[in-house]
């Protein structure tokens, strides 16, 4: 008899996970959320969430100039042929892109959560959380 409740018991808390995690992945599928973060601040959030990590083109910069020799010329012709075989070029450029797009939005501390490019939650490593809180203050809101 006990074995049979407790198998109710985690039947029922597993459609409630699923249930629970089929409402977190509607509410940020239908929002737009974006990630501010850096490699100090890990967030946890879906693969398909925008991520923004403010030290991005420090890291590329460093991948760029690594290994260089102490010859100045020697090392400007690796630089330059790192820049056309790789792509370093690319991705500096979205990194830049990123960090240029958050600071558009005036966003100040990191981890950060914005939903729509209008909502945000600070210090929040969740971000099913996040947009938990960010629904839960659209819906009291008219």
């Amino acid at each position: 008899m006990r074995e049979h409740v407790l198998r109710m018991l985690q039947a029922r808390l597993s459609i409630l996970s699923i249930g629970l995690c089929f409402l977190l992945f509607g509410l940020t599928a239908a929002a737009d959320v974006l990630i501010v973060t850096d490699r100090q601040h890990p967030v946890r959030a879906a693969s398909d969430v925008r991520l923004i990590e403010l030290d991005r083109p420090m890291r590329i910069e460093a991948e760029l100039s690594a290994g260089l020799p102490a010859d100045p010329g020697r090392a400007s012709e690796i630089v330059r042929q790192r820049l056309r075989e790789g792509d370093i070029q690319d991705r500096l450029r979205k990194a830049y892109q990123g960090v240029v797009e958050a600071r558009g939005l005036g966003i100040g501390k990191i981890p950060a959560v914005v939903v729509d490019q209008r909502y945000v939650v600070y210090g929040e490593t969740d971000v099913a959380q996040a947009v938990t809180r960010i629904e839960a203050h659209r819906r009291t809101q008219p």
